[in-house]
């Protein structure tokens, strides 16, 4: 059974290895990428935003009313928010 290489991650370690030296590595390598993935937050907030917007528009199509409900709850929250904080500076 062939493995695609084009599924594998990038903080993936290949198998198959021998010498210890490039075992060794290869496993620096995979920290290495593994530590950047986790500590680059803008590219993951991106990646999120992206994939949030996928799944909003998706819900949208499925179910407008839905749409329509969440975004007027969200901007009644948002409008209470602004009204409470501005009432309590405002004492």
């Amino acid at each position: 059974m062939a493995v695609d290489p084009m599924n594998i991650p990038r903080t993936a370690v290949p198998h198959g290895i021998v010498d210890p030296v490039t075992s060794a590595r290869a496993e620096l390598k995979a920290a290495l990428l593994a530590i950047e993935e986790k500590g680059n937050v803008p590219r993951r907030l991106e990646k999120a935003t992206v994939e949030g917007k996928v799944r909003l528009r998706a819900f949208a199509r499925r179910n407008p009313a839905g749409a329509v409900a969440v975004a007027v709850g969200v901007a009644a929250i948002a409008g209470g928010l602004v009204w409470a904080i501005a009432r309590s500076i405002a004492r």
